[in-house]
């Protein structure tokens, strides 16, 4: 079941990362809080659960994918404080809560992102939680800066800002998505592979398919819920990419049709890791979850 996989790499990886937000020095205590709260408000671990699940497709053990599962979810948290700015998306409800902004300022706010950013490489460098070997650490941190700089998620932000009230067709709207969100969707599986010991070039290829197929899936559904959804299901305000004139599937392609665009996602991830065996059960029914999540 995956609701009791999610639970148990969910209690694993909070409990990671609750070791992290322990401040050195009392001058430094409203940072880590600030950081604390970012991380630690919720969220349904997705990307962590991908570092996981694709560890142990390869029968990696989860103990080696402790420190890329942190790593990946100090990055998305950092984007999500950064993103909620009044110079960004200017939100106030993340998860349900203040964002980060609102619960404590702009100032602390942006430290705070830039300081959970700067963790994540930290936390992912240390031998420990990590492979042994330095060699393949060192390919994790590449993995990883891709992943979140400018030819990843920076890029995907940076391109997100400048299309709003322009019309994207549906090639460039997918470059925009690839980037912002699916390049960390992608990285956290390719971690986790690395993670196991027992990556090689055709397992990776696969892995990659089926990355970038749900890491596309999770945006188109994350624009149907925009439409579909309600303020508290989300955790954030409905209908706040329409009321920003942003670029989205529904509005690109119809709801309907974005609903059969996810399904042929997720189709293709599941098509994707025809090679793996019982043990990539779990990333089976991640990509499911993705595309009938409702928040």
């Amino acid at each position: 079941m995956i609701a009791d996989y999610q639970k148990a790499c969910q209690k694993r990886v909070d409990d990671c990362l609750q070791a992290l937000f322990v401040a050195p020095h009392p001058q430094l205590e409203r940072l880590y809080q600030a950081m604390h709260y970012s991380v630690m408000n919720g969220g349904k671990r997705v990307r962590p659960l991908l570092v996981y699940a694709a560890c142990e497709a390869l029968r990696g053990e989860r103990a080696e994918a402790d420190g890329a599962a942190c790593a990946v979810e100090l990055i998305h948290a950092y984007s999500l404080v950064h993103d909620d700015l009044p110079a960004m998306d200017d939100d106030d409800l993340r998860r349900g809560q203040p964002t980060t902004h609102k619960a404590f300022d702009e100032a602390c706010a942006i430290l705070a992102g830039d300081g959970l950013q700067s963790l994540a490489f930290e936390v992912i460098a240390s031998a420990a939680h990590n492979p042994a070997d330095p060699a393949l650490r060192l390919q994790m941190l590449g993995v990883l800066g891709r992943a979140a700089g400018p030819a990843g998620m920076v890029g995907g932000q940076a391109i997100d800002l400048g299309s709003v009230g322009h019309k994207l067709d549906r090639a460039a709207l997918e470059l925009m998505h690839r980037h912002k969100t699916g390049a960390l969707i992608e990285a956290s599986v390719r971690l986790g592979a690395l993670a196991s010991g027992r990556a090689d070039a055709a397992s990776l290829a696969s892995l990659s398919q089926y990355a970038q197929a749900i890491g596309l899936a999770f945006q188109v559904q994350d624009d149907i819920l925009d439409v579909e959804s309600d303020t508290a299901t989300l955790g954030k305000h409905q209908g706040a990419d329409i009321a920003r004139d942003k670029p989205t599937y529904p509005a690109l392609l119809g709801l309907d049709a974005a609903k059969a665009y996810a399904r042929e996602l997720h189709d293709l991830a599941l098509h994707a890791l025809r090679p793996f065996d019982s043990a990539a059960e779990p990333l089976r029914d991640l990509a499911r979850f993705i595309v009938e999540r409702r928040s």
